[in-house]
């Protein structure tokens, strides 16, 4: 099984995107079996507390459910446990690197990073661009399962 963590900074709206998007791509090709799906935020602002209404909207418009999910914050033995930790931008990189202290088996890595173009996922609480930030973190799972199909 592989396990996937997707880290934000505060785990209510690319994060918990990207573990629903994967997670509906996964279930849709009948792989569920072999993939353990999962998101956290790198502060402490929003534990406990349910996805944004906006990135929720953006999920059911496109017929993707996240009922249930609350803001966990990433810990230090995540990393013995994920096969991947996957940041949504640059300083989601350096906020996990400063919880984690190691990537020795390189497990850390950006979700655009996947693609051909690469760069950050702009977080949509700040810009209200809830489009944007969907499209790009469909593009990157999608590149994700593709590079993970092929091993």
């Amino acid at each position: 099984m592989i396990k996937i963590l997707f880290v934000c900074h505060g785990n209510i709206c690319r994060s918990p995107m990207a573990q629903f998007i994967m997670q509906d791509m996964v279930d849709k090709k009948g792989l569920s079996d072999k993939f353990f799906i999962a998101s956290a935020a790198t502060s402490t602002e929003e534990i406990g507390n349910g996805v944004y209404h906006s990135a929720k909207r953006k999920l059911n418009e496109n017929g993707i459910s996240c009922e249930g999910k609350r803001a966990v914050q990433l810990k230090a033995q995540d990393y013995e446990y994920y096969d991947y930790i996957i940041a949504m931008d640059s300083l989601n990189m350096r906020n996990i690197k400063k919880i984690i202290k190691t990537d020795e088996d390189g497990k850390i890595h950006k979700l655009l990073d996947f693609t051909e173009t690469g760069g950050d996922i702009a977080d949509p609480w700040y810009s209200g661009d809830f489009d944007t930030a969907y499209n790009d973190i469909l593009r990157g799972c999608r590149a994700l399962l593709e590079r993970l199909s092929a091993r």
